[in-house]
């Protein structure tokens, strides 16, 4: 295979074998956190941190389900998945749901909120630089 000089080779990921490990290390470390979040504050501080902290699992699961995605496309997935969630609840199937079900109120809410949206990419942006941070680490 002939490259040209400035072509830009992916890097190969020699850790794979380690990525859902640690994908699922910080999914836990993320729900632990948000539970001790939820325990040791109120009020805004824990919805706020708490929306953060649920585009960050999102984005640990994605890494966990595709372990060669890339930091930016695993933050953009988390992300997307966090908005849509956050639109759905402007119909009336979560409320219903989440009137049923504490686990589906922690996962799909209840209620829209637009200032929401901001705090899903604040947590996107926090799990995207960790993913990039400990990613370069591992490389070669």
């Amino acid at each position: 295979m002939h490259l040209d000089p400035g072509t830009r080779v992916p890097a190969v990921r020699a850790d794979l074998p380690r990525v859902r490990p640690a994908a699922a290390t910080a999914a836990a470390a993320t729900v632990g956190s948000g539970l001790g979040l939820r325990a040791a504050t109120a009020g805004s501080v824990a919805k706020y941190g708490g929306d953060a902290l649920y585009t960050v699992l999102l984005l640990a699961l994605v890494v966990l389900i595709a372990p060669r995605v890339t930091p930016l496309r695993a933050a953009a997935t988390a992300l997307a998945i966090s908005w849509t969630v956050e639109f759905l609840q402007l119909g009336p199937v979560p409320a219903a749901l989440a009137a049923r079900s504490t686990i589906a109120r922690l996962v799909l809410g209840s209620t829209f909120n637009a200032p929401d949206l901001f705090r899903y990419a604040v947590g996107a942006a926090a799990g995207w630089g960790i993913h990039t941070a400990v990613g370069s680490r591992r490389r070669p």
